[in-house]
C-alpha cells in the first residue's frame, strides 16, 4: 500500500438505485425512471470508467434496480414491452392510438431539466413551444396533435435522455439528432433497438469491470429498507428526541424484515457478479446499532452512512468532551464491535459530496473538476497524527447528472484525467483500502456507542415524523398485520405466499417515505403515493382479503414549500 505519510485516499462511491415500479397485477411499469437512467446515467458512468482504467471506486447497486434492468432486458428479448411509454415509441401509427395515451406522452415527454436537456435542442424547444401555445387555448386543443407531433415528441425525450456517451459514438443517435423532426417508423425502431442493446449491457459491463478489479461493487438490502426504522421507529429519537412517531409501536417482525432484504441483496449480487459483496451501503446510509449487528452476524465487511451521523455518534460516546476538529475525526474509519465481530464504519464527506451533488452542475467542467482537487489537496495538508486519512465521498450516482450539461461529461471526464495524474490523492476502494489497513496494522479507532441516523441532517425526518409520513407507516403496519395472519394460516399456496412476500418487500421501500410532505411538488407526490397505495392494494389482493378502504385516499398531496425538494437532497439543513 503506498505510503501513508505522503498520500491521501479518495473512496468515490457511486449509489445507484431506484425503487421497484411494477404493478405487480399487471406486470406494467408505473412510471419510466428505470430505463430512462439506463440509457443516460448507467450508460455514460460507465462509460467514464472504461476510459479511465486507473481509476479506482466503489459502484453500490441496489438490487431491485437490477431486478428491472434485467427485467427491461428480458423484455427486450422476448419482444414483449410492459412499459407503457416505452412501447408507445414503437407504435406503427400514432394517430391510432387512445386518448389515455396520448394523454401520457404529453405529461411524461417534457419531464427533465428543460435547462440542460430541451432548450439546448431547437427542434424539441419547437414541440414545447407549440404545446404551450395549444395549452393556452385549452385542453380540448390538445386533441388535435397530430401522430407526427407525437412521434417527433417521444423521439426527442428518449434523445434527452440520451448518455453523452452514446450521443458521440452512435450512428443512429448523431443522425437522428441532424435530422431534428418528421421522424418514421423505421427511426422510431433505430432508437428502440437500441435502447435495449444499451439496457442489456449495463449489468455485463459492471461486472467486467468489477472482474477487472478496477471497481468494488457493493450492495444494500434487496429493495432498498430504511432498515433502523423497521427494526425499530424509536431509533428516530437518537438524534430527534422529540420526533412525532406513528401510532403503531414497531414495525411486526421488521428485525427479521430486515435480515431478509439483505440476505437476498447477498444472494442477488452472488448470482449476478459471482462473488459475495464486501460491504454495504444501508439505504439513505440509514443505521443503528441493531441495524450494524445484523450487518455483522451476515459476514459484511464494512458500511458507511453521513458525516452528520458520526458527529452525533462522537457526542453520545464521548458527552464530556467537545467535538473534536472536523478534519480530527473523520478522515477514519471507525470500528463497530458486538460480541467476538466487528465492521469497519466509514463516513462520507458531506461538503464535497454535495458540491458534486448540487454545486458544481454550475460551474465549467474543467473548473469545478479542479476546485474538487484543490479541496482534496487542502484536506491532506490539514491532517494530523492520522497513518491513513481516507475520504469518503458517496452520493447518487445518477439523478444529479440531470443538472450538468452534457450530463456531466466533462467534469467527470476531467475530474477522473486529474485523479489518475495525481501524485497525492490515490483513488482505491473500501474493500482495498481494509486490507492495506490489515496489512499494515494500523489501529483503527472504536467506536463506543452509535447514533441512529441517516446522510441527511444525521436523522430520520425525511422519512418518519410527520401526519404523512407516519400515516404511511401506519398502512404498512397495518398491512404487515394481515401478511403475518394470512402467511400462518393454510390460504395461500407456497407459490402465492412467494408473490405476497415480494409485493410486502416492495411496499417496504424507503422511497414512498421520501416523497410524502408538502416540501415535494404535487406532481411527484402524487405519482409516488399511487404507486405506494397500488402497492398496497396489490398485497391485499395477492393476501385474498379485502383492502381498507383507507388506502383509497391519497396519503400526500405535496405542496409549495420552498424546502428542499426532489429525488436529491443536501446532507445538513
Amino acid at each position: 500500500m503506498t505510503s501513508r505519510s505522503s498520500t491521501l485516499d479518495l473512496v468515490l462511491l457511486w449509489h445507484m438505485h431506484q425503487p421497484d415500479y411494477r404493478d405487480y397485477k399487471t406486470g406494467e411499469y408505473m412510471l419510466p425512471w428505470v430505463y430512462l437512467h439506463a440509457i443516460k446515467d448507467y450508460t455514460d458512468m460507465a462509460h467514464h470508467l472504461e476510459k479511465h482504467p486507473n481509476i479506482r471506486l466503489v459502484v453500490n447497486f441496489v438490487p431491485v434496480l437490477l431486478d428491472q434492468l434485467e427485467d427491461y432486458a428480458d423484455q427486450f428479448t422476448h419482444g414483449t414491452i410492459r412499459d407503457p411509454l416505452l412501447r408507445l415509441l414503437a407504435v406503427p401509427d400514432l394517430d391510432r392510438i387512445s386518448p389515455a395515451e396520448r394523454r401520457l406522452i404529453l405529461n411524461s415527454c417534457f419531464l427533465n431539466n428543460h435547462d440542460t436537456m430541451l432548450r439546448p435542442y431547437p427542434s424539441y424547444q419547437y414541440l414545447r413551444d407549440l404545446y404551450d401555445h395549444l395549452l393556452k387555448m385549452g385542453d380540448k386543443e390538445l386533441m388535435y396533435i397530430s401522430g407526427q407531433y407525437l412521434a417527433d415528441l417521444l423521439v426527442w425525450y428518449h434523445l434527452a435522455w440520451t448518455g453523452e456517451s452514446v450521443r458521440r459514438e452512435n450512428e443512429c443517435v448523431v443522425n437522428l439528432m441532424s435530422q431534428g423532426k418528421l421522424f418514421s417508423h423505421g427511426d422510431r425502431m433505430l432508437l428502440f433497438h437500441l435502447i435495449g442493446k444499451l439496457i442489456q449491457n449495463i449489468i455485463p459491463r459492471y461486472r467486467k469491470l468489477a472482474e477487472s478489479g478496477q471497481i468494488e461493487l457493493s450492495t444494500t438490502p434487496h429493495y432498498h429498507p430504511l432498515a433502523p426504522l423497521l427494526i425499530d421507529f424509536t431509533s428516530a429519537r437518537d438524534s430527534l428526541p422529540e420526533a412525532m412517531l406513528p401510532t403503531s409501536p414497531v414495525y411486526p417482525g421488521g428485525r427479521k424484515r430486515v435480515a431478509f432484504h439483505l440476505q437476498s441483496a447477498i444472494d442477488s449480487h452472488r448470482r449476478r457478479f459471482g462473488s459475495d459483496p464486501a460491504g454495504v451501503w444501508p439505504a439513505e446510509g440509514a443505521v443503528s446499532e441493531p441495524l450494524l449487528d445484523i450487518l455483522i452476524e451476515h459476514g459484511r465487511q464494512w458500511c458507511a452512512s453521513g458525516e452528520g451521523v458520526l458527529a452525533n455518534s462522537l457526542r453520545k460516546s464521548h458527552p464530556d468532551q467537545p467535538l473534536p476538529a472536523r478534519n480530527e475525526y473523520l478522515y477514519r474509519p471507525y470500528r463497530f464491535e458486538t460480541g467476538n465481530s466487528s465492521i469497519l464504519c466509514f463516513y462520507r464527506d458531506d461538503q464535497l459530496s454535495d458540491m458534486i451533488g448540487f454545486e458544481y452542475s454550475k460551474w465549467f467542467g474543467h473548473d469545478a473538476a479542479e476546485n474538487f482537487m484543490q479541496r482534496l489537496k487542502q484536506i491532506r495538508n490539514e491532517i494530523h497524527n492520522n497513518p491513513a486519512p481516507v475520504v469518503s465521498v458517496i452520493l447518487d450516482g445518477e439523478n444529479a447528472w440531470e443538472s450538468y450539461p452534457y450530463n456531466g461529461y466533462y467534469f467527470l471526464n476531467d475530474l477522473y484525467e486529474m485523479l489518475e495524474k495525481s501524485p497525492d490523492i490515490r483513488t482505491t476502494t473500501f474493500r482495498e483500502y481494509s486490507a492495506g489497513l490489515s496489512e499494515s496494522k494500523v489501529k483503527v479507532t472504536r467506536l463506543p456507542a452509535l447514533t441512529a441516523g441517516s446522510w441527511v441532517y444525521g436523522s430520520f425526518s425525511t422519512w418518519i415524523g410527520d401526519h404523512d409520513k407516519n400515516l404511511a407507516w401506519e398502512l404498512l403496519c397495518a398491512a404487515k398485520h394481515s401478511y403475518d395472519l394470512v402467511m400462518q394460516g393454510p390460504r395461500l399456496t407456497d407459490e402465492e405466499k412467494t408473490a405476497a412476500g415480494k409485493q410486502l418487500a416492495s411496499c417496504e421501500s424507503s422511497d414512498w417515505f421520501w416523497w410524502f410532505g408538502d416540501y415535494n411538488s404535487p406532481h411527484s407526490v402524487e405519482s409516488f403515493d399511487f404507486a405506494f397505495r397500488r402497492n398496497l392494494a396489490n398485497l391485499y389482493r395477492l393476501l385474498k382479503i379485502p383492502a381498507p378502504v383507507t388506502i383509497l385516499e391519497p396519503i400526500s398531496r405535496g405542496g409549495t414549500s420552498t424546502g428542499e425538494s426532489g429525488a436529491m437532497r443536501h446532507a445538513a439543513s
